[in-house]
Protein backbone atom coordinates (compact mmCIF):
# COMPACT_ATOMS: atom_id res chain seq x y z
CA UNK A 1 0.00 0.00 0.00
CA UNK A 2 1.18 3.56 -0.62
CA UNK A 3 2.74 4.11 2.77
CA UNK A 4 5.53 6.23 1.30
CA UNK A 5 3.13 8.94 0.10
CA UNK A 6 1.84 11.42 2.62
CA UNK A 7 -0.30 14.49 1.82
CA UNK A 8 0.24 17.93 3.30
CA UNK A 9 -1.84 18.76 6.37
CA UNK A 10 -4.76 21.16 6.18
CA UNK A 11 -4.20 24.36 8.11
CA UNK A 12 -6.27 27.06 6.44
CA UNK A 13 -9.59 27.87 8.22
CA UNK A 14 -12.83 27.59 6.35
CA UNK A 15 -13.66 30.82 4.50
CA UNK A 16 -17.41 30.31 4.66
CA UNK A 17 -17.79 29.00 8.20
CA UNK A 18 -19.29 32.25 9.45
CA UNK A 19 -21.77 32.41 6.62
CA UNK A 20 -22.91 28.87 7.31
CA UNK A 21 -23.21 29.32 11.06
CA UNK A 22 -26.42 31.32 10.74
CA UNK A 23 -28.40 28.54 9.10
CA UNK A 24 -26.56 25.21 9.22
CA UNK A 25 -27.64 22.64 11.74
CA UNK A 26 -25.16 21.49 14.31
CA UNK A 27 -22.98 18.62 13.22
CA UNK A 28 -24.69 15.36 14.18
CA UNK A 29 -21.76 13.78 16.00
CA UNK A 30 -22.42 11.84 19.18
CA UNK A 31 -19.70 12.24 21.79
CA UNK A 32 -17.71 9.17 22.71
CA UNK A 33 -15.33 9.21 25.64
CA UNK A 34 -11.71 9.58 24.59
CA UNK A 35 -12.58 10.25 20.93
CA UNK A 36 -11.51 13.39 19.11
CA UNK A 37 -11.88 14.27 15.47
CA UNK A 38 -10.02 17.28 14.09
CA UNK A 39 -11.21 18.87 10.88
CA UNK A 40 -8.71 21.70 10.38
CA UNK A 41 -10.50 23.26 7.41
CA UNK A 42 -14.02 21.82 7.48
CA UNK A 43 -16.72 22.97 9.88
CA UNK A 44 -19.61 21.11 8.25
CA UNK A 45 -20.64 17.48 8.51
CA UNK A 46 -18.20 15.29 6.57
CA UNK A 47 -19.81 12.48 4.57
CA UNK A 48 -18.07 9.70 2.65
CA UNK A 49 -20.18 8.06 -0.10
CA UNK A 50 -18.88 4.78 -1.52
CA UNK A 51 -20.12 2.99 -4.65
CA UNK A 52 -20.15 -0.73 -5.25
CA UNK A 53 -17.54 -2.26 -7.53
CA UNK A 54 -15.78 -5.31 -6.12
CA UNK A 55 -12.01 -5.11 -6.40
CA UNK A 56 -12.31 -1.49 -7.53
CA UNK A 57 -13.03 -0.70 -3.88
CA UNK A 58 -9.27 -0.58 -3.27
CA UNK A 59 -9.50 2.92 -4.76
CA UNK A 60 -11.88 3.87 -1.93
CA UNK A 61 -9.38 2.60 0.63
CA UNK A 62 -6.74 4.88 -0.88
CA UNK A 63 -9.12 7.84 -0.77
CA UNK A 64 -9.86 7.21 2.88
CA UNK A 65 -6.17 6.87 3.73
CA UNK A 66 -5.50 10.33 2.28
CA UNK A 67 -8.39 11.80 4.27
CA UNK A 68 -7.19 10.00 7.41
CA UNK A 69 -3.64 11.30 6.97
CA UNK A 70 -5.04 14.82 6.56
CA UNK A 71 -7.05 14.36 9.80
CA UNK A 72 -10.38 14.45 7.98
CA UNK A 73 -12.52 11.75 9.54
CA UNK A 74 -16.08 11.22 8.28
CA UNK A 75 -19.08 11.88 10.50
CA UNK A 76 -21.14 9.64 8.22
CA UNK A 77 -20.16 6.85 5.85
CA UNK A 78 -22.71 5.49 3.40
CA UNK A 79 -21.96 2.66 1.02
CA UNK A 80 -23.25 -0.12 -1.17
CA UNK A 81 -21.61 -3.51 -1.83
CA UNK A 82 -17.82 -3.17 -1.48
CA UNK A 83 -18.53 0.42 -0.40
CA UNK A 84 -20.60 -0.95 2.49
CA UNK A 85 -17.74 -3.27 3.46
CA UNK A 86 -15.13 -0.51 3.38
CA UNK A 87 -17.57 1.82 5.13
CA UNK A 88 -18.33 -0.66 7.90
CA UNK A 89 -14.62 -1.19 8.56
CA UNK A 90 -14.11 2.58 8.76
CA UNK A 91 -17.16 3.40 10.90
CA UNK A 92 -16.80 0.20 12.93
CA UNK A 93 -13.38 1.01 14.35
CA UNK A 94 -11.76 3.82 16.28
CA UNK A 95 -9.87 6.26 14.01
CA UNK A 96 -6.51 4.96 15.25
CA UNK A 97 -7.42 1.40 14.19
CA UNK A 98 -9.10 2.07 10.87
CA UNK A 99 -6.13 1.91 8.52
CA UNK A 100 -4.74 -1.30 9.98
CA UNK A 101 -8.16 -2.96 9.67
CA UNK A 102 -8.62 -1.74 6.08
CA UNK A 103 -5.19 -3.04 5.12
CA UNK A 104 -5.94 -6.35 6.81
CA UNK A 105 -9.13 -6.75 4.79
CA UNK A 106 -7.51 -6.00 1.45
CA UNK A 107 -4.54 -8.22 2.22
CA UNK A 108 -6.90 -11.10 3.04
CA UNK A 109 -8.89 -10.73 -0.18
CA UNK A 110 -5.82 -10.38 -2.39
CA UNK A 111 -5.65 -13.19 -4.93
CA UNK A 112 -2.81 -15.49 -3.90
CA UNK A 113 -2.44 -17.10 -7.31
CA UNK A 114 0.47 -17.28 -9.64
CA UNK A 115 3.40 -14.90 -9.74
CA UNK A 116 3.43 -12.17 -12.34
CA UNK A 117 6.03 -13.52 -14.74
CA UNK A 118 4.96 -15.52 -17.78
CA UNK A 119 6.92 -18.65 -16.90
CA UNK A 120 5.28 -19.06 -13.51
CA UNK A 121 1.85 -18.35 -14.94
CA UNK A 122 2.35 -20.94 -17.64
CA UNK A 123 3.71 -23.47 -15.17
CA UNK A 124 0.14 -23.82 -13.90
CA UNK A 125 -0.43 -26.08 -16.87
CA UNK A 126 2.73 -28.16 -16.35
CA UNK A 127 1.17 -30.84 -14.10
CA UNK A 128 -1.68 -31.36 -16.55
CA UNK A 129 0.77 -31.59 -19.43
CA UNK A 130 2.89 -34.15 -17.58
CA UNK A 131 -0.13 -36.23 -16.62
CA UNK A 132 -1.29 -36.54 -20.20
CA UNK A 133 2.24 -37.14 -21.57
CA UNK A 134 2.00 -34.24 -23.97
CA UNK A 135 5.28 -34.01 -25.90
CA UNK A 136 7.63 -31.29 -24.70
CA UNK A 137 7.69 -29.57 -28.10
CA UNK A 138 3.90 -29.14 -27.98
CA UNK A 139 4.11 -27.78 -24.44
CA UNK A 140 6.79 -25.33 -25.57
CA UNK A 141 4.69 -24.28 -28.56
CA UNK A 142 1.66 -23.76 -26.32
CA UNK A 143 3.72 -21.70 -23.89
CA UNK A 144 5.05 -19.49 -26.69
CA UNK A 145 1.57 -18.96 -28.10
CA UNK A 146 0.01 -18.24 -24.69
CA UNK A 147 2.74 -15.71 -23.83
CA UNK A 148 2.05 -13.90 -27.09
CA UNK A 149 -1.73 -13.98 -26.77
CA UNK A 150 -3.01 -10.54 -25.66
CA UNK A 151 -4.70 -10.56 -22.26
CA UNK A 152 -3.73 -14.14 -21.51
CA UNK A 153 -2.49 -13.40 -18.01
CA UNK A 154 -5.63 -11.49 -17.09
CA UNK A 155 -7.79 -14.23 -18.56
CA UNK A 156 -6.04 -16.89 -16.52
CA UNK A 157 -6.28 -14.80 -13.36
CA UNK A 158 -10.00 -14.17 -13.85
CA UNK A 159 -10.59 -17.86 -14.56
CA UNK A 160 -8.75 -18.81 -11.38
CA UNK A 161 -10.79 -16.37 -9.27
CA UNK A 162 -14.10 -17.44 -10.79
CA UNK A 163 -13.36 -21.14 -10.42
CA UNK A 164 -11.64 -21.11 -7.01
CA UNK A 165 -12.93 -17.90 -5.39
CA UNK A 166 -11.05 -15.85 -2.78
CA UNK A 167 -10.63 -17.90 0.44
CA UNK A 168 -11.32 -14.98 2.81
CA UNK A 169 -14.19 -13.65 0.67
CA UNK A 170 -16.15 -16.27 -1.29
CA UNK A 171 -15.82 -19.89 -2.36
CA UNK A 172 -17.62 -21.77 -5.16
CA UNK A 173 -20.68 -23.92 -4.57
CA UNK A 174 -20.18 -27.23 -6.36
CA UNK A 175 -23.92 -27.91 -6.37
CA UNK A 176 -24.60 -24.66 -8.25
CA UNK A 177 -23.48 -26.34 -11.46
CA UNK A 178 -25.89 -29.26 -11.13
CA UNK A 179 -28.62 -27.23 -12.76
CA UNK A 180 -29.51 -23.55 -12.92
CA UNK A 181 -33.20 -24.42 -12.56
CA UNK A 182 -32.83 -26.72 -9.54
CA UNK A 183 -35.16 -25.51 -6.72
CA UNK A 184 -32.44 -25.02 -4.08
CA UNK A 185 -34.13 -22.16 -2.21
CA UNK A 186 -33.30 -18.46 -2.20
CA UNK A 187 -30.45 -18.68 0.33
CA UNK A 188 -28.67 -21.20 -1.90
CA UNK A 189 -29.53 -19.70 -5.30
CA UNK A 190 -26.01 -18.44 -5.94
CA UNK A 191 -22.74 -19.61 -7.45
CA UNK A 192 -20.66 -18.90 -4.33
CA UNK A 193 -20.77 -19.25 -0.57
CA UNK A 194 -20.02 -16.13 1.45
CA UNK A 195 -19.42 -17.62 4.90
CA UNK A 196 -15.72 -16.67 4.58
CA UNK A 197 -16.71 -13.02 4.17
CA UNK A 198 -18.88 -13.23 7.27
CA UNK A 199 -15.92 -14.48 9.29
CA UNK A 200 -13.61 -11.86 7.82
CA UNK A 201 -15.98 -9.00 8.63
CA UNK A 202 -16.69 -10.28 12.14
CA UNK A 203 -12.96 -10.23 12.88
CA UNK A 204 -12.37 -6.73 11.50
CA UNK A 205 -15.45 -4.73 12.59
CA UNK A 206 -16.18 -3.78 16.20
CA UNK A 207 -19.98 -3.77 16.13
CA UNK A 208 -20.20 -2.57 19.74
CA UNK A 209 -18.18 0.48 18.75
CA UNK A 210 -20.21 0.91 15.56
CA UNK A 211 -23.49 0.92 17.45
CA UNK A 212 -22.07 3.46 19.88
CA UNK A 213 -22.73 5.89 16.97
CA UNK A 214 -19.40 7.71 17.08
CA UNK A 215 -19.63 7.59 13.27
CA UNK A 216 -22.86 7.06 11.42
CA UNK A 217 -22.98 4.16 8.95
CA UNK A 218 -25.62 3.55 6.29
CA UNK A 219 -25.64 0.54 3.95
CA UNK A 220 -27.79 0.17 0.86
CA UNK A 221 -29.81 -2.95 0.04
CA UNK A 222 -32.73 -3.87 -2.19
CA UNK A 223 -35.61 -6.12 -1.15
CA UNK A 224 -35.70 -9.31 -3.21
CA UNK A 225 -39.47 -9.47 -3.06
CA UNK A 226 -40.36 -5.76 -2.98
CA UNK A 227 -37.75 -4.55 -5.45
CA UNK A 228 -37.45 -1.41 -3.33
CA UNK A 229 -34.26 0.21 -2.09
CA UNK A 230 -33.78 0.13 1.66
CA UNK A 231 -31.06 1.83 3.66
CA UNK A 232 -30.10 0.51 7.09
CA UNK A 233 -28.36 2.98 9.41
CA UNK A 234 -26.96 2.70 12.93
CA UNK A 235 -28.62 6.01 13.74
CA UNK A 236 -32.00 4.29 13.76
CA UNK A 237 -31.22 0.71 14.78
CA UNK A 238 -28.28 -1.48 15.79
CA UNK A 239 -26.40 -2.98 12.85
CA UNK A 240 -24.64 -6.32 12.71
CA UNK A 241 -22.74 -8.37 10.15
CA UNK A 242 -26.02 -9.39 8.45
CA UNK A 243 -26.65 -5.83 7.29
CA UNK A 244 -23.21 -5.50 5.73
CA UNK A 245 -23.50 -8.94 4.14
CA UNK A 246 -26.90 -8.01 2.68
CA UNK A 247 -25.47 -4.90 1.05
CA UNK A 248 -22.75 -7.04 -0.57
CA UNK A 249 -25.05 -9.88 -1.71
CA UNK A 250 -24.69 -9.35 -5.45
CA UNK A 251 -26.75 -11.94 -7.38
CA UNK A 252 -26.40 -14.48 -8.84
CA UNK A 253 -22.85 -14.70 -7.52
CA UNK A 254 -23.69 -14.23 -3.85
CA UNK A 255 -26.79 -15.46 -1.99
CA UNK A 256 -29.38 -13.13 -0.49
CA UNK A 257 -29.34 -12.32 3.22
CA UNK A 258 -32.42 -12.29 5.46
CA UNK A 259 -33.00 -9.51 7.96
CA UNK A 260 -36.11 -9.73 10.13
CA UNK A 261 -37.52 -12.35 7.80
CA UNK A 262 -37.11 -10.39 4.56
CA UNK A 263 -34.51 -11.27 1.94
CA UNK A 264 -32.16 -8.59 0.62
CA UNK A 265 -29.63 -8.28 -2.18
CA UNK A 266 -26.85 -5.84 -2.93
CA UNK A 267 -28.35 -2.36 -3.28
CA UNK A 268 -26.09 -1.73 -6.26
CA UNK A 269 -28.43 -3.61 -8.57
CA UNK A 270 -31.01 -0.87 -7.91
CA UNK A 271 -28.89 2.21 -7.21
CA UNK A 272 -25.13 1.88 -7.06
CA UNK A 273 -24.49 5.48 -5.99
CA UNK A 274 -26.28 6.08 -2.67
CA UNK A 275 -25.82 9.85 -2.76
CA UNK A 276 -29.57 10.46 -2.78
CA UNK A 277 -29.83 9.05 0.75
CA UNK A 278 -27.53 11.81 1.97
CA UNK A 279 -29.27 14.62 0.13
CA UNK A 280 -32.74 13.44 1.24
CA UNK A 281 -31.73 12.93 4.88
CA UNK A 282 -33.72 14.59 7.65
CA UNK A 283 -32.89 16.66 9.54
CA UNK A 284 -30.64 18.22 6.90
CA UNK A 285 -27.15 19.38 7.78
CA UNK A 286 -24.70 21.44 5.77
CA UNK A 287 -22.18 18.92 4.53
CA UNK A 288 -18.95 18.33 2.68
CA UNK A 289 -19.59 15.11 0.79
CA UNK A 290 -16.74 13.05 -0.65
CA UNK A 291 -18.37 10.75 -3.20
CA UNK A 292 -16.08 8.09 -4.64
CA UNK A 293 -17.08 6.93 -8.12
CA UNK A 294 -15.70 3.57 -9.24
CA UNK A 295 -17.50 3.36 -12.60
CA UNK A 296 -16.95 6.26 -15.04
CA UNK A 297 -20.09 7.83 -16.43
CA UNK A 298 -18.08 9.30 -19.31
CA UNK A 299 -15.81 7.36 -21.63
CA UNK A 300 -14.50 6.94 -25.16
CA UNK A 301 -16.55 5.29 -27.88
CA UNK A 302 -15.74 1.55 -27.99
CA UNK A 303 -14.00 0.16 -31.06
CA UNK A 304 -14.47 -3.55 -30.35
CA UNK A 305 -17.03 -5.93 -28.85
CA UNK A 306 -14.81 -6.29 -25.79
CA UNK A 307 -14.69 -2.51 -25.32
CA UNK A 308 -18.45 -2.24 -25.92
CA UNK A 309 -19.12 -4.79 -23.17
CA UNK A 310 -16.84 -2.89 -20.79
CA UNK A 311 -18.41 0.48 -21.58
CA UNK A 312 -21.91 -0.98 -21.07
CA UNK A 313 -20.97 -2.03 -17.53
CA UNK A 314 -19.50 1.40 -16.75
CA UNK A 315 -22.74 3.10 -17.77
CA UNK A 316 -24.90 0.56 -15.93
CA UNK A 317 -23.08 0.74 -12.60
CA UNK A 318 -22.44 4.48 -12.60
CA UNK A 319 -26.19 4.48 -11.86
CA UNK A 320 -27.00 7.82 -13.50
CA UNK A 321 -25.13 9.56 -10.70
CA UNK A 322 -24.91 12.85 -12.59
CA UNK A 323 -28.63 13.04 -13.45
CA UNK A 324 -29.55 12.18 -9.84
CA UNK A 325 -27.21 14.89 -8.61
CA UNK A 326 -28.64 17.49 -10.98
CA UNK A 327 -32.17 16.61 -9.87
CA UNK A 328 -31.18 17.00 -6.23
CA UNK A 329 -29.55 20.31 -7.11
CA UNK A 330 -32.86 21.59 -8.48
CA UNK A 331 -34.71 20.45 -5.35
CA UNK A 332 -32.19 22.14 -3.07
CA UNK A 333 -32.43 25.35 -5.08
CA UNK A 334 -36.21 25.33 -4.59
CA UNK A 335 -35.71 24.86 -0.85
CA UNK A 336 -33.50 27.92 -0.80
CA UNK A 337 -36.07 29.87 -2.83
CA UNK A 338 -38.76 28.97 -0.27
CA UNK A 339 -36.50 30.18 2.53
CA UNK A 340 -35.87 33.50 0.76
CA UNK A 341 -39.56 34.01 0.00
CA UNK A 342 -40.34 33.56 3.67
CA UNK A 343 -38.17 36.54 4.50
CA UNK A 344 -40.47 38.77 2.46
CA UNK A 345 -43.64 37.82 4.34
CA UNK A 346 -44.94 40.00 7.17
CA UNK A 347 -44.00 38.57 10.54
CA UNK A 348 -47.62 38.04 11.58
CA UNK A 349 -48.20 35.88 8.49
CA UNK A 350 -44.98 33.90 8.94
CA UNK A 351 -46.16 32.90 12.42
CA UNK A 352 -49.39 31.29 11.26
CA UNK A 353 -49.57 27.51 11.38
CA UNK A 354 -50.27 27.09 7.66
CA UNK A 355 -47.40 29.34 6.56
CA UNK A 356 -44.97 27.74 9.01
CA UNK A 357 -45.80 24.36 7.55
CA UNK A 358 -45.12 25.60 4.03
CA UNK A 359 -41.90 27.37 5.01
CA UNK A 360 -40.76 24.14 6.63
CA UNK A 361 -39.97 22.90 3.13
CA UNK A 362 -37.29 25.54 2.85
CA UNK A 363 -33.78 25.38 4.25
CA UNK A 364 -30.44 27.17 4.14
CA UNK A 365 -28.10 24.21 4.26
CA UNK A 366 -25.43 23.79 1.59
CA UNK A 367 -23.95 20.59 0.19
CA UNK A 368 -20.41 20.68 -1.14
CA UNK A 369 -20.17 17.54 -3.28
CA UNK A 370 -16.61 16.48 -4.06
CA UNK A 371 -16.41 13.79 -6.74
CA UNK A 372 -13.40 11.50 -6.96
CA UNK A 373 -13.41 9.29 -10.05
CA UNK A 374 -11.40 6.09 -10.26
CA UNK A 375 -9.16 6.08 -13.36
CA UNK A 376 -9.12 3.55 -16.15
CA UNK A 377 -5.99 1.45 -16.40
CA UNK A 378 -6.55 0.64 -20.05
CA UNK A 379 -6.29 -3.16 -19.89
CA UNK A 380 -8.76 -5.84 -18.86
CA UNK A 381 -11.42 -3.25 -18.12
CA UNK A 382 -14.21 -5.76 -18.76
CA UNK A 383 -13.46 -7.77 -15.61
CA UNK A 384 -11.75 -5.06 -13.59
CA UNK A 385 -14.11 -5.56 -10.64
CA UNK A 386 -12.71 -9.05 -10.01
CA UNK A 387 -9.08 -8.02 -10.36
CA UNK A 388 -8.07 -8.94 -6.82
CA UNK A 389 -4.43 -9.35 -7.85
CA UNK A 390 -1.83 -7.71 -5.61
CA UNK A 391 -0.79 -5.40 -8.45
CA UNK A 392 -4.37 -4.39 -9.26
CA UNK A 393 -5.20 -3.60 -5.64
CA UNK A 394 -1.97 -1.65 -5.18
CA UNK A 395 -2.48 0.44 -8.33
CA UNK A 396 -6.03 1.37 -7.42
CA UNK A 397 -5.17 2.08 -3.78
CA UNK A 398 -2.34 4.40 -4.85
CA UNK A 399 -4.57 6.12 -7.43
CA UNK A 400 -7.24 6.80 -4.80
CA UNK A 401 -4.64 8.19 -2.41
CA UNK A 402 -3.13 10.48 -5.04
CA UNK A 403 -6.50 11.73 -6.35
CA UNK A 404 -7.77 12.50 -2.84
CA UNK A 405 -4.53 14.23 -1.93
CA UNK A 406 -4.83 16.55 -4.94
CA UNK A 407 -8.42 17.36 -4.01
CA UNK A 408 -7.49 18.03 -0.38
CA UNK A 409 -4.79 20.43 -1.50
CA UNK A 410 -7.38 22.30 -3.61
CA UNK A 411 -9.72 22.72 -0.61
CA UNK A 412 -12.76 23.35 -2.82
CA UNK A 413 -15.01 23.57 0.25
CA UNK A 414 -13.33 26.88 1.12
CA UNK A 415 -15.04 28.72 -1.75
CA UNK A 416 -17.88 31.06 -0.78
CA UNK A 417 -21.12 29.29 -1.74
CA UNK A 418 -23.86 30.94 -3.80
CA UNK A 419 -26.60 31.77 -1.24
CA UNK A 420 -29.27 30.54 -3.67
CA UNK A 421 -27.53 27.31 -4.61
CA UNK A 422 -28.15 24.30 -2.44
CA UNK A 423 -25.43 22.15 -3.94
CA UNK A 424 -21.94 22.92 -5.25
CA UNK A 425 -20.16 20.23 -7.24
CA UNK A 426 -16.38 19.88 -7.42
CA UNK A 427 -15.03 17.18 -9.73
CA UNK A 428 -11.55 15.70 -9.74
CA UNK A 429 -9.37 16.27 -12.76
CA UNK A 430 -9.21 13.22 -15.06
CA UNK A 431 -5.97 11.31 -14.59
CA UNK A 432 -4.38 8.90 -17.01
CA UNK A 433 -3.19 5.77 -15.25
Amino acid sequence: MPSSIRPSRLKKPSMHAAAQASHASARPREAVAGETSAHPAIDEQVVLVLQGGGALGAYQAGVYEALHDARIEPDWVIGTSIGAINGAIIAGNRPADRMSRLRAFWERVTWKGFADDHKTWLSAFAPACAATNIPAYLTAAWSAWAAWMPGYEQWLRDLSIMSHGIPAFFTPRADAWLGLQAPVGLEHAAFYRTEPLRETLASLIDFDYLNGKATRLTVGTVGVGSGQMRYFTNRDEPLDVQHVMASAAFPPGFPSVRIDGEAYWDGGIYSNTPLEAVLDDRPRHSSVIFTVQLWPAHGDEPASIHEAMSRQRDIQYSSRAESHLERQRQIHRLRHVIRELGKHLPENERDTKAVKELLGWGCGTTMQVIELDAPSFGSDELHKDIDFSADGIKRRWQAGYADAQRMIEREPWSAEPDPMEGISIHRSEPQTA
